[in-house]
């Protein structure tokens, strides 16, 4: 078990080529995730920062928003989020996302292999 302000947070710069930054808190270590998980994190996107588009292959990932507003990249198509939202990339389609407010956008982000 671990209790919030005790997980590292890492701040990661222009992710997926993205503006400003996120901060990424892994809610579980590498080693604690499987052979079918490649990530289960909290993602925090500050006002004006964005999570790139990118493409999922061999591999899917869900977006469950906590906070916030955004906009979601599915595939080209921009999508209005807000917390309770889920989204779901599916193998071999892209997606990507921005802070569309003045409050901090976060989401639980998890990554399953096929």
């Amino acid at each position: 078990m671990t209790k919030a302000g005790e997980r590292e947070v890492l701040k990661v710069e222009k992710c997926n080529g993205g503006a400003g930054h996120l901060l990424r808190e892994s809610l579980l270590t590498p080693e604690q995730w499987g052979e079918h998980c490649g990530l289960f994190a909290k993602v925090t996107l500050e006002a004006g920062c964005e999570l790139g588009y990118h493409e999922h292959h061999g591999e899917t990932e869900t977006y469950y928003i906590l906070t916030g507003k955004g906009l979601y990249d599915d595939n080209g198509t921009e999508v209005a989020v807000e917390a309770g939202d889920v989204v779901y990339c599916e193998d071999g389609n892209g997606h990507g996302m921005k802070n569309a407010g003045n409050s901090d956008l976060s989401f639980v982000a998890l990554i399953l292999k096929k």
